[in-house]
C-alpha cells in the first residue's frame, strides 16, 4: 500500500512537472509573440512618422490638385520605394482618410518597372476601427491581418501634416507576417535554452522536495525507533520494579500474618515500623524537577536502585535543560546510569552508592554520574563500539551504552571522560555547550 502511494505521488509529481512546464512554455512563448509583434509595430510607426515628416509637402499638395500618375506622383513613388527597401517592408504608402470607415491608397512605394497593382484611388485593407482612429488624427497600429491578395501582415500609419499642422494623408507601412514570424522564430530559438532551464529547474525542484521528503521521513523513523527502544527499555525496568515491590509486599504481609496467628502482635508492630521506613523511602521517589521527561526517568532509575539496594542521590538544577533533545536527554543519562547500577551491583550491600549530579549555568550543561564499584582499567576503550567489562550474556549484545553516549554528546559538539580510582569510585563526567 506504502509503494503504491509513493508511485501515485510520483506521477502526480511527473504530470505536474509536464503541465507547469508546458503552461510555462506556452505563456512564455504568447507574451514573446506579443512582445514582438508590439516591438515591431512601435518601431515601424517610429519609422512611419520619420518618413511622414520627410515628405516635401509642397511636391505631395500638388499631386493632390492633380492625383495621377504624373511627374509628381513618381517622385514621390520613388522616395516611398526607397524607403520600403530600406525598411525591408511589404509596402510604404500614402492614404487619404476623408471619412472614419474606409481609407483608399493613393502613392505606394514600387519599383517603376512594376506597372500592376495598387492603382490611385484604390480602397485600402486597413480596418474601420483604425481608420476611425486616423480620422480621429491619431497614429494607428493594426493587429495582423489577413488579405487574400497580399497575404498576412501588420500595418502602421502616421499622419502627414503640412506647415499649417493640417493632415493632408497618412503614411503607411505594412510588414509581413513572414517578416514577423522569423523574428519571433530567431527570439524563440535564443529563449530555448531559457525554456529548457525553466523545465530543469521545476524538475529540480520537485526531485528536491520529494528528495528532503524521504530523508526527513526516514530520520523520523529512526528517531522514533530509538526513542521508543528507550523508553521500552526504561518501561521494562519499572515494570520490573514494580513486579519486585508487589512480591516483596506479598512477602511482608504473608509475615504479619503469621506473627498475628501466633499471637505475637509486638514482633507484628517491630515488623511495621521497618516496612514503614521503606514506605518513606518510596515517598522520596517524587522529585521537584522541570524537565518532565528527567523527572520520570529519574524516578525510575531510583525504584530501580532500590531493588538492588543501592543509595542513589539526586542534585539537579532548576532548569528545562530545553537545549538539548528531551530523547537524547534520556539516551546519555539512561545509558550512564544502567552501568552505574551495574557496577554498583557488583559490591557488597553496604557499599552500593550512586550519585547524580545534573547541573546548568549560561554556558554549558553538566551531568555527572558517580558510582562505586570496580575500578576501570582500560578507559580508553570503552567508548568503543562493542566493547564492554561485562561478562557476556546469551543473547544480549554488549557494549553499545557509551558508545551511543559518546555520539550524542559528539552530535552537541560536548565532551564526556571516565574517571575511575581504586577507591572503587568511578565519575562518568558530560559536558554540553550552550553556545
Amino acid at each position: 500500500m506504502k509503494k503504491r502511494k509513493i508511485k501515485l505521488i510520483i506521477v502526480l509529481s511527473t504530470v505536474l512537472l509536464l503541465l507547469f512546464t508546458s503552461l510555462n512554455v506556452f505563456t512564455s512563448y504568447v507574451k514573446l509573440k506579443k512582445t514582438v509583434e508590439e516591438s515591431i509595430a512601435n518601431q515601424s510607426l517610429e519609422a512611419a512618422t520619420s518618413i511622414a515628416k520627410s515628405i516635401d509637402i509642397g511636391e505631395y499638395k500638388q499631386f493632390l490638385n492633380d492625383p495621377v500618375k504624373n511627374e509628381h506622383y513618381w517622385k514621390l513613388r520613388s522616395k516611398l520605394n526607397d524607403a520600403r527597401e530600406q525598411l525591408g517592408a511589404l509596402f510604404v504608402y500614402t492614404l487619404e482618410i476623408d471619412n472614419p470607415k474606409v481609407s483608399t491608397a493613393m502613392v505606394v512605394g514600387l519599383p517603376e518597372e512594376q506597372t500592376n497593382g495598387f492603382d490611385i484611388g484604390e480602397v485600402c485593407t486597413v480596418p474601420e476601427k483604425h481608420v476611425r482612429q486616423a480620422y480621429e488624427g491619431h497614429t494607428y497600429v493594426t493587429g495582423v491581418i489577413t488579405d487574400s491578395d497580399y497575404g498576412s501582415y501588420l500595418s502602421v500609419g502616421a499622419p502627414v501634416k503640412d506647415e499649417a499642422g493640417q493632415i493632408i494623408a497618412y503614411l503607411g507601412i505594412d510588414i509581413s507576417a513572414d517578416t514577423l514570424n522569423d523574428i519571433k522564430g530567431k527570439i524563440l530559438e535564443d529563449n530555448l535554452f531559457n525554456f529548457i532551464f525553466n523545465g530543469v529547474f521545476i524538475l529540480v525542484v520537485i526531485a528536491s522536495f520529494y528528495f528532503l521528503q524521504r530523508w526527513y521521513q526516514k530520520e523520523v523513523t529512526k528517531e522514533v525507533e530509538a526513542t521508543e527502544d528507550t523508553y521500552q527499555a526504561e518501561i521494562k525496568t519499572l515494570i520490573t520494579s514494580v513486579s519486585s515491590l508487589r512480591h516483596d509486599f506479598t512477602n511482608h504481609i504473608q509475615v504479619l500474618h503469621g506473627f498475628l496467628q501466633l499471637g505475637k502482635p509486638d514482633q507484628a508492630q517491630q515488623y511495621l515500623s521497618s516496612l514503614s521506613k521503606e514506605v518513606q523511602a518510596i515517598k522520596t521517589l517524587k522529585l521537584n524537577i522541570d524537565h518532565p521527561g528527567l523527572s520520570i526517568l529519574l524516578q525510575t532509575k531510583k525504584l530501580a536502585a532500590q531493588n538492588h539496594n543501592i543509595y542513589m542521590d539526586f542534585t539537579v538544577s532548576q532548569d528545562a535543560f530545553n537545549k538539548i533533545k528531551t530523547t537524547d536527554l534520556i539516551k546519555i543519562l539512561s545509558n550512564l546510569i544502567d552501568n552505574a547500577i551495574d557496577a554498583s551491583s557488583e559490591l557488597p550491600e553496604g557499599q552500593r552508592n550512586i550519585t547524580i549530579c545534573c547541573m546548568a549555568d549560561d554556558s554549558q550543561y553538566e551531568f555527572k554520574i558517580t558510582n562505586t564499584g570496580p575500578t576501570i582499567i582500560e578507559r580508553e576503550q570503552i567508548f568503543k563500539q562493542g566493547y564492554s567489562t561485562k561478562k557476556p550474556e546469551q543473547g544480549k549484545i554488549r557494549g553499545q551504552g557509551l558508545f551511543i553516549v559518546k555520539e550524542i554528546v559528539k552530535k552537541y559538539n560536548g565532551k564526556i571522560s571516565i574517571e575511575s580510582t581504586k577507591e572503587f569510585e568511578t565519575t562518568a563526567i558530560v559536558k554540553i555547550p550552550l553556545k
